[in-house]
């Protein structure tokens, strides 16, 4: 069977039976089309010549594969495509049709995480930036996206696609789209929703978008289109920068942020995975060395008083 029409079928079962997000079905078309790109330059275009052989090679062309600028792809984005070929082959092999078998395939281990957030002094600096924006406006909605980035936790791409019929500042909750379409409620610091409250009243269009880009000369609204993920992402590494605090600060800095204080202030994992929406504790786990610390504090704080006056 032809593999690139096996490709086309395994993606509409993830988009049917798996019912997995459109951006998920992008990547593993990205991942595994470049695959079989690469496998038909060597004279693979059947599953059954698929082999750990080729499967090598195309890992070592990834890890030699540098871009335009000379940039190499990154452990993890490599594992990327590995999971994907995976996936796919899980899929043939319950079509019955001969192939490797995924179960060959390892991954190899990577560094574990480093959780960037901020602390105290750091904190207070970044959420104070939008003051030195010129105008009202752009301080009011500056200071509503940092202030409701921390108390949610919201990722970029949730954040950009709020609406304001779904964002109601008077209350403390709101629900979510989040990865694979799964809704959750997140919620809002009294702090965040004064600050999200000053922004739309400051706000004279009928835009539904949250947030939405502004003329940086007047008070006043010449572009109602909503603000784009990378868009805040500039805004948030320009208030780093205004701030001096480290220049490598995102908006996911802001989420670590949030979930670091939670742990730090005594809330378990579990309840920190369901504010986060991350479908596994693992993906959660990421913050152990959090809990670690707050334990190390509470064991030299209480230890040892036992028979002490």
């Amino acid at each position: 069977m032809d593999l690139l029409k096996l490709k086309t079928q395994f993606l509409e079962h993830l988009e049917i039976e798996k019912n997995r997000s459109r951006l998920t079905i992008r990547n593993y078309d990205l991942y595994i089309s470049r695959f079989l790109d690469f496998a038909k330059k060597r004279g693979v275009g059947d599953p059954k010549d698929l082999d750990l052989d080729l499967v090598r090679n195309f890992r070592l062309y990834l890890n030699r594969y540098k871009d335009k600028r000379g940039h190499e792809l990154k452990l993890i984005t490599q594992n990327y495509y590995i999971i994907a070929l995976r996936s796919f082959l899980k899929y043939l092999a319950k079509r019955d049709i001969k192939t490797l078998a995924a179960e060959k395939l390892e991954l190899p281990k990577t560094p574990s995480r480093q959780v960037v957030f901020l602390e105290g002094e750091d904190l207070q600096k970044l959420l104070s930036a939008p003051a030195k924006e010129e105008t009202e406006i752009l301080r009011l909605r500056g200071q509503a996206i940092l202030e409701v980035l921390f108390s949610t936790g919201l990722r970029v791409a949730e954040l950009s696609s709020l609406k304001r019929d779904l964002v109601n500042p008077k209350k403390e909750e709101f629900p979510v789209r989040g990865k694979g379409d799964k809704i959750r409620i997140v919620f809002m610091s009294e702090r965040a929703r004064e600050a999200l409250r000053r922004y739309l009243n400051a706000r004279n269009d009928n835009s539904p978008a949250l947030f939405v880009r502004h003329n940086r000369e007047k008070t006043d609204i010449t572009d109602t289109a909503p603000l784009t993920p990378r868009t805040i992402q500039r805004v948030i590494k320009k208030y780093a920068l205004l701030a001096g605090v480290s220049p490598d600060i995102t908006p996911h800095t802001l989420r670590h942020t949030m979930a670091t204080d939670l742990l730090t202030a005594g809330a378990d994992l579990r309840s920190v995975q369901e504010i986060l929406g991350h479908s596994s504790i693992t993906t959660t786990q990421v913050y152990t060395h959090i809990t670690n610390r707050h334990l190390k504090e509470i064991h030299k704080k209480f230890h040892g008083k036992f028979g002490k006056n």
